[in-house]
């Protein structure tokens, strides 16, 4: 029974991906007093992408046309082991935290490959600042997962500590009894969303100028399904880390009434993306390290207090 209800779920946060990229542009449509696209503006493009046909360049090799599958295909595997709707992930395993991280870093790692084999020196700028982020960004999350684990080992959880348990229900509940200082994860969360999903102020993906571009210019040259991929793939990735900071926040509570306030905390998370957008200019580069380094001095910090307590 739990595994058809999880799939439902994981069925709903597939569909309803897209739509929180729709809401963030609506919001910064709002904010600049503009119109704006629809809310189901990347629905029909990817089926306008879906249905068009392809073009490759003469250098490029089944790395590039592999990329963005691979990469889709690791953000919706990892999708698949956070719980969602308040249903615990049927592929939950002890340290199951470890392989999403892993998953989000082989995405990462088929995209700099697809960018590199095109041999375009701005993808290539593209894909060794994103390899640059990427690597900043991981200990950031190992630290704040890290510190989750810490606080639930101390309050004698006996659980198997996957991202089922850590993310369920348990963090509201640690913060609430003892452990406020989880509360800075919050920040933490947040911060990678930015980084991970290459929003303002770490990037900014309506730009053209491709001396500032970060992710955009490594898929420049993709086209078609491909394209549809990536943008879908991106999507899937921001309702993760939307589904892993609401999970900081909401506490046990029944399936259907989880099940809301997770669309609730999906909605507000997006408008807070459109809204960071709208009131934020992006960062010059040399600045944004700083500000990863900051959320890991924050996540180092919330472990400390986890380890002394």
């Amino acid at each position: 029974m739990n595994l058809w209800l999880y799939l439902a779920e994981l069925a709903l946060a597939l569909l309803l991906a897209p739509l929180a990229l729709g809401i963030v542009n609506r919001v910064k449509a709002k904010f600049a007093g503009r119109r704006g696209k629809p809310l189901l503006q990347l629905y029909y493009d990817l089926a306008k992408l879906i249905r068009k046909g392809e073009v490759l360049g003469n250098g490029t090799t089944w790395v590039f046309v592999a990329g963005p599958a691979v990469a889709l295909a690791s953000s919706a595997a990892a999708l698949a082991l956070i719980p969602l709707g308040g249903v615990p992930s049927p592929f939950a395993f002890q340290g199951d935290f470890i392989l999403c991280a892993y998953l989000l870093g082989m995405g990462r790692f088929a995209t700099i490959l697809a960018a590199l084999d095109t041999g375009s020196p701005f993808e290539g700028m593209g894909a060794s600042r994103e390899a640059l982020f990427g690597a900043l960004a991981e200990p950031v999350l190992f630290l704040a997962l890290l510190a989750i684990v810490t606080a639930a080992e101390s309050l004698g959880v006996q659980k198997e500590l996957s991202l089922s348990t850590l993310f369920n229900g348990f963090a509201p509940q640690a913060w609430l009894s003892g452990r406020p200082e989880l509360v800075m994860l919050i920040f933490v969360t947040g911060v990678l969303l930015l980084v991970e999903n290459c929003r303002i102020p770490v990037d900014d993906p309506t730009t053209h100028l491709e001396l500032t571009m970060i992710h955009e210019v490594m898929v420049l040259d993709h086209s078609g399904p491909n394209l549809a991929f990536v943008l879908y793939g991106s999507a899937i990735k921001l309702c993760l880390f939307s589904s892993l900071l609401t999970g900081l926040v909401i506490p046990v509570m029944p399936v259907w009434a989880h099940t809301l306030c997770s669309l609730l905390g999906l909605f507000l998370a997006a408008c807070a993306v459109g809204v960071i957008e709208s009131v934020m200019a992006r960062l010059r580069m040399h600045v944004v390290p700083a500000l990863i380094g900051l959320a890991g001095s924050v996540a180092a910090f919330v472990l400390i207090l986890t380890l002394v307590r």
